[in-house]
């Protein structure tokens, strides 16, 4: 089988190389206009590693009751949010879709049921990265949604059903954010490197595990305290996490960049895996 099977990808479907996995702290919208330190680490790492064939995104902002998979050819860009300035909404991502490549990657899961969705689109925890990474938004770009109804242990073990994809050029990227906690924002310090307490704690503890490889105490969140009560107070921008160390062949080196706290009870932090 070739990737000139699918749609809009030109490369042959099996990859010489394994490719890397990403978990990318998106943290506000304002980040596609932006030119800080948090868009140059998505650059540096864009070019670590081999173009991909395709990309395949886990976000935080697309969550249904089952599981779906963007298969449109040309997936429309979502301005899900409100209150921003006009520039950020006459932002485009063009990237192309794969309806072929959302077809195999149903076939991988066996898990449940995967529906084919031609309604959503890219939303901003995909599209506000990508453009850093990507902008000439020419590689292919599918969504996979994120199941309200299942919780992580679920997610975890779905996730692992793409392992496959990482032989075909395909580059997966969980988007979200480690520590997120919107109502505990210290506005004030938004400009500052500044965590709150439990924050910190909550981060330190998250990066051991990820370094470590202790995939089980990530699974298991719920049941490390207070600080990851307040870090993860809902599980969708924590899950896009799972879903990437799901991925690892246990030969993986793993690294962390953009490892910075924003406003007290955000988190920045990326993770390379690969």
């Amino acid at each position: 089988m070739k990737l000139n099977d699918l749609n809009n990808i030109a490369e042959p479907l099996e990859s010489t190389t394994t490719m890397p996995v990403l978990f990318l702290g998106h943290g506000s919208p304002m980040h596609a206009i932006k030119d800080d330190e948090i868009v140059q680490g998505l650059r540096k790492v864009s070019v670590q590693i081999e173009r991909p064939n395709a990309i395949l995104c886990i976000s935080a902002h697309w969550e249904t009751r089952g599981t779906m998979v963007t298969a449109m050819e040309a997936p429309v860009t979502i301005h899900d949010f409100y209150g921003f300035p006009q520039e950020l909404y006459e932002i485009h991502y063009p990237a192309p879709g794969s309806p072929d490549l959302a077809k195999h990657t149903r076939e991988l899961i066996t898990k449940t049921e995967v529906h084919l969705d031609d309604k959503w689109g890219l939303d901003h925890g995909a599209w506000t990265v990508l453009r850093h990474m990507y902008p000439k938004a020419d590689i292919p770009v599918i969504q996979l949604s994120l199941d309200s109804t299942q919780g992580p242990k679920y997610h975890y073990e779905l996730a692992g059903e793409l392992r496959a994809l990482r032989q075909k050029g395909i580059l997966i990227v969980g988007s979200g954010n480690l520590v997120h906690n919107l109502e505990l924002i210290a506005w004030d310090k938004l400009d500052q490197n500044y965590a709150h307490e439990w924050a910190e704690e909550a981060s330190t503890r998250m990066k051991r595990y990820i370094l470590d490889g202790n995939h089980q105490k990530l699974i298991d969140y719920s049941k490390l305290g207070k600080a990851f009560r307040l870090a993860i107070p809902t599980p969708e921008h924590y899950l896009p996490l799972l879903y990437a160390l799901a991925l690892t062949d246990g030969k993986d080196e793993i690294t962390l960049f953009n490892d910075q706290p924003v406003g007290g009870s955000l988190s920045m932090t990326s993770v390379k895996i690969g």
